[in-house]
């Protein structure tokens, strides 16, 4: 009996060694295996951890901005000055009103959810965050050069609960062509039943769709607090309005030969008028300035 059990061990052992390999014993003893030998399978290194849960973040090589309908990379054809007017009219235009963000495909600027997914861990609970959408409050002009500042308030959720969190102050920053980064100076929201938690935001613009009101890039959310974790990928800001300004009627309205009339004569009258008077005062006139 003695025997069968020292054979089961040491073939859970192999076992052990062949799937997790000498990782699973840096931490854990001979005796913690022969307590909960279950445990060793479900084991993940602390490298496996933290690749899962660190955020990482991509630079784009160009800026694709999308105009009258045809796109292009930046870098050919535009400046950094160009592109900052363009999001700043594109804020501007759709300041006060909620913004739509999803999980989209790098490739093709496509939603494949309708949503962002963090993997979070809600005091012990692990869990997902999603954020669906922002709403943008007020959109101000920086004091530094090429930047906008931004008040978002962003609707987070968690394991079917909505997070309480204060806006954030969030900041548009247009170094050149293809450097355009969002990024804030951290957020808190009330996501357990002790303290608060911390969230900051980083966006790499790549994709500007002036046309549709659409801006794409690689995003990298991290939570510190109660509330721990993150996720990073690819999204699309999604505005109602596009980037193009109004477009106020500004000729001036037809006039009947009447009115025409009359206001060459107020011009004649108002002439002579001045040519009197400029004779009485030396020699100096006054004429109208005709547009």
């Amino acid at each position: 009996m003695v025997l069968k059990q020292i054979l089961k061990n040491t073939i859970c052992l192999v076992s052990v060694l062949t799937v997790c390999g000498c990782e699973y014993f840096r931490t854990h003893t001979a005796k913690d295996f022969l307590m909960n030998p279950a445990e060793a399978f479900t084991f993940k290194s602390n490298e496996e951890l933290l690749a899962a849960n660190t955020a990482e973040i991509r630079a784009p090589r160009s800026i694709v901005v999308c105009r009258s309908h045809q796109c292009a990379p930046s870098k050919l054809s535009m400046s950094k000055e160009y592109i900052y007017n363009s999001l700043l009219q594109l804020f501007e235009n759709n300041n006060y009103s909620k913004a739509l963000i999803c999980q989209a495909d790098s490739n093709t600027h496509t939603c494949l959810e309708n949503y962002i997914t963090m993997g979070i861990t809600a005091g012990i609970t692990p869990t997902n965050a999603y954020i669906d959408h922002v709403k943008i409050t007020d959109v101000i002009v920086g004091k530094k050069v090429s930047t906008i500042n931004l008040i978002l308030n962003y609707n987070l959720t968690y394991g079917g609960q909505t997070a309480e969190c204060t806006p954030a102050q969030a900041i548009v920053y247009a170094k050149n062509v293809n450097h355009v980064l969002l990024e804030d100076s951290g957020y808190n929201c009330k996501m357990t039943s002790i303290g608060q938690t911390s969230v900051k935001t980083v966006f790499a613009i790549d994709y500007i769709d002036l046309d549709y009101g659409y801006i794409g890039g690689y995003f990298s959310i991290g939570l510190s607090g109660p509330a721990y974790g993150g996720g990073s990928g690819y999204m699309l800001l999604r505005l109602q309005k596009n980037a193009y300004p109004l477009s106020p009627k500004l000729s001036a309205p037809q006039t009947t030969d009447s009115k025409q009339k009359r206001r060459y004569n107020t011009a004649t009258s108002l002439q002579e008028s001045s040519s009197s008077e400029g004779t009485k005062n030396g020699g100096v006139q006054i004429f109208p300035i005709s547009k």
